[in-house]
């Protein structure tokens, strides 16, 4: 029998994201009124993007 080790993967998307130092408020990033689940993951990756936060390790 041959012995397996368990292969470290990365998280899903391979991205790591750092909100370090960030200043913005929840409401200045997805507005006052209630959005969707869908729409809220669209803008916070827009802001992600524009802003440079997510790297590939």
């Amino acid at each position: 029998m041959t012995k397996r080790t368990a292969s470290k993967k990365p998280a899903f998307g391979g991205y790591a994201i750092s909100f370090r130092g960030r200043t913005d408020s929840l409401e200045s990033l997805f507005g006052a009124t209630p959005i969707g689940p869908a729409e809220m993951t669209k803008k916070l990756w827009s802001y992600v993007k524009r802003k440079g936060l997510a790297t590939k390790p």
